[in-house]
């Protein structure tokens, strides 16, 4: 069993606290790292001891370390690098977590992956929208396949609680859907790769921008053509549902479809003790926001997972006063790309039905976001193979279909793939949940992620 000693995130900080990526000597750097003391693994409580060791605080000095629950399994030359560069592992997603970037600001965390890609001989491409990066690994002959792996970059605008001695240095934003770990397990992934004698194939590395924000950075990488001579596209996700170990997957949709709807309404207005003479916009609200979701459970298949949740309603500010304009926003999701299709017209049919006795106006906007993530069943066949040689068939794990959105969805609309949940929790304490300012995750699913993405890589070039 490979264990891990180093001390943290300090890679990159410069002694004004800010990233500077470009001057920073990172052999030095992470050897000083080393130097100074371990790493510990960070479970969904905070710190956590890992499996056959002992520690005390964070910091302290005490023994610990970050297991490698894959060690042995190889390929050799995998169990190679992984034994060599675990602590930079660690050390890297450790940084990238300190320092989160918004959607479309990933500027550090660009050059920071850039540069180490760079320094292993590889040649990483940055997007035309001026973050995040493709970089191929190995070349394509004559009768051989190209994969892809993709991690996406951002971070979330929330304030991170956790009080990890990496905890978040940017105020308002925090790496709490484990975007850090993606990309950690894609930069770990690709570098080990780099270090193979040989590839059957040529594997290409997506780091993608903007996966937290509509219609998702996927559609950047799309419009670069980075999938446009791709065979297979794989990518992971953090689910702190599953124990660190475990991986799950899924045929079929494994996320949703989720679309925006802004409903604004207009009414003359007037005084609430004569509304017979007005247009009541308050009850018009109420309409919609009890009769819209209870007419679409009538009018689409409830297989297909689709769900109205409303977020927000604002209108007027005086009791006896029936406002002129009100809003009212949430969120339509559905797993089924089909209905997904077919929900606009139908939710605009919809409320003309319910607002056309009541005389207000109204103006809807449906903004569609990202389709459902539909694994198809070769793929994901791979996928678990992968798992399999890379951590062991224990590791495999199902899992549900998500309401959650997830702009992966789009690259399988163009190339078949398969997109996977990465088990993060450490089995100590109570489950937090993504998107939350409380979320940490047990590093050891860092190596189990890298394990099975090398892997699903090696098998798919090799079929």
């Amino acid at each position: 069993m490979t264990v891990v000693d180093s001390r943290g995130p300090d890679p990159g900080q410069s002694p004004n606290g800010s990233s500077a990526v470009e001057d920073v000597d990172w052999e030095a750097a992470e050897r000083s790292a080393v130097a100074q003391g371990t790493l510990v693994a960070a479970g969904a409580d905070g710190p956590s001891a890992p499996i056959g060791s002992t520690m005390s605080s964070v910091g302290s000095g005490a023994e610990s370390a970050v297991v490698d629950l894959g060690a042995g399994r190889g390929p050799s030359w995998l169990d190679a690098w992984l034994d060599a560069n675990a602590h930079r592992v660690v050390a890297w997603r450790r940084h990238i977590h300190a320092y989160p970037e918004l959607s479309r600001a990933e500027h550090e965390t660009t050059a920071f992956l850039a540069e180490r890609l760079t320094r292993a001989g590889l040649r990483p491409r940055m997007l035309p929208v001026g973050t995040g990066l493709v970089c191929d690994i190995g070349e394509a002959r004559p009768g051989q396949r190209t994969v892809a792996l993709r991690a996406d970059i951002d971070a979330l605008p929330l304030s991170e609680t956790t009080g990890l001695p990496y905890a978040s240095t940017v105020d308002g934003v925090a790496h709490a859907c484990g975007h850090d770990a993606h990309t950690t397990v894609a930069l770990g992934a690709a570098l080990a790769l780099a270090a193979a004698p040989s590839l059957p194939g040529r594997v290409r590395m997506v780091f993608q921008p903007a996966e937290e924000v509509m219609p998702g950075g996927a559609l950047d990488v799309l419009a670069a053509g980075a999938l446009d001579d791709v065979d297979r596209i794989f990518g992971l996700h953090c689910d702190p549902r599953l124990l660190v170990g475990q991986v799950g997957t899924r045929v079929g949709a494994i996320t949703s479809a989720a679309d925006l709807l802004e409903l604004r309404l207009t009414s003359p207005g007037g005084h609430t003790s004569r509304p017979h003479l007005t247009a009541d916009l308050v009850h018009a609200l109420g309409t919609v926001i009890t009769g819209l979701p209870t007419l679409l459970s009538r009018r689409v298949d409830p297989r297909t997972g689709t769900v109205l949740t409303w977020g927000a309603v604002h209108a007027g500010e005086a009791p006896n006063a029936i406002p002129q304009d009100g809003v009212l926003t949430g969120t339509l999701r559905t797993g089924d790309r089909d209905t997904w299709a077919k929900l606009e017209p139908l939710v605009h049919e919809l409320v003309h039905n319910l607002l056309s006795p009541l005389g207000v106006g109204f103006d809807l906007q449906h903004r569609r976001g990202v389709p459902p993530v539909v694994n198809d069943a070769e793929s994901t066949e791979l996928l678990r193979a992968g798992i399999a040689a890379g951590v062991g068939e224990d590791a495999l794990a199902s899992t549900s279909q998500s309401s959650g959105g997830e702009d992966f969805g789009w690259y399988l609309e163009h190339v078949p793939g398969s997109f996977a949940r990465l088990g993060v929790h450490s089995g100590v304490g109570r489950v937090k949940d993504l998107h939350q300012p409380t979320f940490a995750l047990d590093e050891r699913a860092l190596f189990v992620g890298i394990r099975a993405m090398v892997n699903t890589a090696l098998i798919s070039l090799g079929r």
